[in-house]
This record gives structure tokens, C-alpha cells and sequence, in this order.
């Protein structure tokens, strides 16, 4: 069965990403539309799961040419999988960290410490915070 191309304006929608986003994307070599509708791209449906990708690699801290390689690589690419894992732990420690940001803030919400900053319990969790595990 044949895909049906996607006009710019709806992958746009679709992706929550600007139309000049699809452009810079199309530049770097990251996605490439398949037909033109008069002066306008047109995608494959696909290319909304490689803008997800690509909006998820860019979150995770990877740059927009490690992203490339990570769309184009095989399994055999060692140098890329390392940097996976590296980053892997990076976004691990970020969770962490978040985890313990939302857990102080949970507590200064109920606390009845007047002011709640010095609280003794908020700010055992505020140094958890800014204190790698």
C-alpha cells in the first residue's frame, strides 16, 4: 500500500515542530521530503517518527550532527554506541536529579515552616538536589 505524502503545514502540526524547523531538518540531511505540492514539501508519514527521534535525541543533549550518525548508523558503529551509553548515564543522573527537585517541591507545598526555605527538612532536600548521588 502506497503512503500518502504529508503537506509541510500538516507534518508541522503533527510534529508540534515549525515548518522552518522541517527546513533546517531537510539542510542537515535529517529528514527529506519525498515530493513538492507546487512550491510546497511534501513527507512520507514516516518522517514523523524521525522527527520524534530527532526531538528526543536533541532533549537528551545529542547535537544535530551525532543525531545524523545515529540515524544513519549500523550496529557495527562502536564509536556512536559508546556514546550512547555515556550519554545514557548522563540522562539517568538527570532523572535523578529531577526526581529529587520534584520530591522538595512536594514537600515545600504542604510544609508548614513559616518561611518554608528554612525549613531544616526542605533544605536537606534542596542539598539532595544539588548533590550528585
Amino acid at each position: 500500500m502506497e503512503e500518502t505524502p504529508l503537506d509541510i503545514g500538516e507534518v508541522a502540526r503533527r510534529s508540534g515542530l515549525a515548518p522552518s524547523a522541517l527546513r533546517f531538518y531537510e539542510r542537515k540531511g535529517l529528514i527529506a521530503p519525498v515530493a513538492r505540492n507546487g512550491l510546497r514539501r511534501a513527507y512520507l508519514p514516516d518522517t514523523l517518527d524521525r522527527l520524534a527521534l530527532i526531538t528526543c535525541a536533541r532533549d537528551a543533549g545529542f547535537a544535530l550532527a551525532e543525531i545524523g550518525r545515529f540515524l544513519a548508523a549500523g550496529p557495527g558503529d562502536t564509536e556512536l554506541r559508546a556514546r550512547m551509553a555515556v550519554k545514557e548515564r548522563e540522562v539517568d543522573e538527570l532523572v535523578s536529579r529531577l526526581t529529587r527537585l520534584r520530591d522538595s517541591l512536594r514537600h515545600a507545598l504542604v510544609c508548614d515552616h513559616d518561611p518554608f526555605v528554612e525549613c531544616s527538612e526542605f533544605k536537606r532536600a534542596v542539598r539532595r538536589v544539588s548533590v550528585p548521588e
